[in-house]
């Protein structure tokens, strides 16, 4: 096997271990396909560790996805479990049926079970692993260990390579599987791989915990990770200001070379609503390659930081990119205002590089920011549209609705076209970030970030939600053209919302994808001017009456609508005064809101007052109805909100002559911004 090494190689001080074991994978990987034996393992394994390697075209002739997605174009991606399967077999459900060589790169699904998985490889008649569904994700089992197996934000997810020769068969034994995608690649027939083993030599153990070692190093500096191995580090520093309307370079290079890491700080500073800091990076004096807002190329979601993944965003007030970024001839990183306002932004810029020019067979480093403000009706937000070859490594989404309190966009699927097949169909927005079961507690309703995949947060009020991903072995190879869309609503894209995307990517620099923005009027945050927070839902509590009170969740017929809400019943006084209840309203700007609320009106309701400090806002407003009815919205009173969460005191101060109690059946409360 000939070793074809054309990079910088003097060691420095590290293990010796790992640098042999990356070198065994570049030589895999540059030796003709023909003639080599692959090992796709260490293919798996060394892409998550040796991320000097991640602008490497890759090899793959055809990547895919098996998932239970809706096969009619619906929204029954998993629920009853009809698309869960290819068919039946043996007593059992056939999730996936791959003819290699090949490689598994990802299982994802927000429905583990019990039931036994089997995969069957190679053609074997008796499985070569038998595992339950849920111990593939859970970082207990010894072939699937975390972080390279784990969950979060509703989502289970393993990213341990199953490599298989001839082909590769999965089996539940199951009556049922719901929601689930298996990512894979295939290789050129000739390629011979070294398939999964249940029980595996040293030399795959080694990778998969260099893999994990890397994955658990999520917020460190990576830099040294990054750069090709045995080759020194540089660190060039610069404390920049930028004044509005200004640009300064924080990096310029006239030699080959590759940026193993930018890091700028503090984070805090890039916080910026209106997107009018710029990131603009280009090599080798061609157009920029990199232009986006700042903050949201380091992971900020409608401006402010919200992102700490393995390969950026942001950590104890730094804001870093460890993305290798291999040029040949020069590299220059810039910021540029956009604004014409406000004081001069100072920032502590350092950029890590290492020797190394950029090869023939790697690409050039793209990041790529879109906006659709509202997306179209009837067609999917496409995050890249391009013709060329190279790899998609990586996803943020920024989504937020029309309307407050809506969020039902979140039900489309992620879609990839490559070379003019659909290779990738999801089964639902939150699902494509390895999450599952927005706006459910404990799941997908906050921000969580993992190494490669996470929840930008939820916001259902604000109707806010996001997420990211990143693909290392799992990287979306393309040779001619490569369409990544996502849908917004469950059914024919017809749940208008603001979508912002940005894509990394490693491309031909010569393809031409002429990058630009929107101007800076265009590429603003909308914080909404009306928030309405169900009460019913996941509003949450502040505080109730410490006595003779009840608080449930109901629902009820009322006329031909069905209406849920946070009921109150007093009985009496409590410790301190009337009965109250108090929510806490997040709003995202610092103003004057007026405070309604929608409830139900009927013969057990009382009269409700807004109060703070003690004292009362506005007039009492009368809920007694002879019978049930739901209200429109009622005016309380207005009140100066700060950003963030504010706790709304509710009091019950009286009750109409015919009342039969002292209720209130609150629907939702709704602050609407005075401008």
């Amino acid at each position: 096997m000939k070793l074809h090494w054309q990079r910088q190689s003097n060691r420095s001080a590290g293990s010796v271990l790992p640098i042999l074991g990356s070198l065994l994978a570049f030589a895999i990987l540059h030796t003709d396909v023909a003639s080599r034996a692959v090992a796709a393992e260490l293919l798996g394994g060394e892409a998550l560790a040796s991320l000097h390697e991640l602008p490497q075209y890759r090899s793959s002739i055809r990547l895919g996805s098996v998932s239970s997605y809706d096969r009619t174009g619906g929204n029954d991606d998993g629920f009853s479990g009809k698309y869960s399967y290819l068919r039946k077999e043996d007593g059992g459900l056939v999730l996936a049926d791959l003819t290699g060589p090949g490689i598994i790169h990802r299982i994802w699904t927000p429905t583990p079970s019990d039931d036994w998985l089997e995969f069957y490889l190679d053609g074997e008649t008796h499985p070569r692993l038998r595992i339950r569904f849920r111990d593939l994700f859970l970082g207990q089992h010894p072939r699937f260990p975390a972080p390279l197996s784990g969950y979060g934000a509703g989502g289970f997810y393993t990213y341990v390579p199953i490599p298989f020769a001839k082909s590769c068969k999965i089996l539940a034994r199951a009556e049922r599987v719901q929601f689930y995608q298996i990512n894979f690649s295939i290789y050129p027939p000739a390629t011979r791989v070294r398939t999964f083993a249940a029980a595996p030599d040293p030399e795959v153990v080694g990778q998969l915990a260099r893999a994990a070692d890397t994955l658990a190093a999520t917020g460190t500096d990576l830099s040294a990770r990054v750069a090709l191995p045995g080759s020194a580090i540089e660190i060039a520093r610069a404390d920049v200001t930028v004044v509005p309307g200004g640009a300064v370079t924080v990096f310029d290079s006239r030699k080959p070379g590759r940026i193993t890491g930018l890091r700028l700080s503090p984070a805090t500073a890039l916080a910026d609503k209106t997107r009018g800091l710029v990131l603009r990076i280009s090599f080798d004096d061609g157009p920029p390659t990199v232009l986006c807002p700042a903050g949201d190329f380091f992971g900020y979601a409608w401006g402010e930081p919200a992102m700490k993944s393995l390969l950026v965003g942001v950590s104890d007030d730094v804001a870093y990119s460890y993305f290798p970024m291999p040029y040949k001839r020069s590299a220059r990183i810039e910021l540029v205002s956009e604004g014409t306002g406000g004081s001069p932004l100072k920032l502590h810029a350092e950029v890590s590089t290492t020797v190394g020019a950029r090869q023939p067979d790697e690409g050039q480093f793209h990041a790529l920011w879109r906006r659709e403000n509202p997306t179209r009706d009837g067609e999917p937000f496409t995050f890249v549209d391009f013709a060329g070859r190279g790899h998609l490594v990586g996803f943020v989404q920024q989504a937020q609705g029309i309307e407050s309190g809506k969020t039902l966009f979140f039900e489309g699927d992620d879609q990839t076209t490559i070379d003019g097949d659909l290779v990738v169909h999801g089964t639902g927005s939150e699902d494509f970030y390895n999450g599952g079961w927005y706006d459910v507690p404990d799941r997908w309703e906050k921000r969580l970030s993992f190494a490669l995949s996470g929840c930008l947060g939820y916001q259902k009020p604000l109707g806010r939600t996001g997420g990211y991903r990143l693909l290392l072995g799992d990287a979306y190879a393309f040779r001619e053209h490569v369409r990544q869309t996502i849908e917004h609503g469950g059914n024919n894209n017809d749940e208008a919302a603001d979508y912002c995307g940005l894509t990394y990517f490693y491309a031909e620099l010569s393809s031409g994808l002429g990058i630009g923005l929107p101007a800076v009027a265009e590429r603003g945050v909308n914080d909404p001017l009306e928030m309405a927070f169900p009460a019913w839902w996941q509003t949450p509590i502040h505080a109730w009456c410490f006595q003779n009170a009840t608080l449930s969740r109901e629902s009820a017929r009322i006329g031909d609508t069905d209406v849920r809400y946070l009921s109150l019943r007093a009985a009496g006084q409590d410790w301190f005064g009337p009965p109250f209840l108090s929510l806490t309203c997040a709003v995202p700007a610092t103003g004057d809101y007026e405070i309604l609320l929608a409830a139900v009106q009927g013969p057990e309701q009382a009269q409700v007052q807004l109060f703070r400090d003690e004292e009362p806002v506005g007039a009492a407003v009368e809920l007694y109805a002879p019978e049930p009815r739901k209200s429109g919205r009622l005016a309380l009173g207005t009140l100066r909100l700060e950003a963030g969460g504010n706790n709304l005191m509710f009091k019950l101060v009286g009750r109409h002559a015919e009342a039969r109690g002292w209720g209130l059946d609150l629907i939702e409360v709704v602050c609407r911004r005075q401008e």
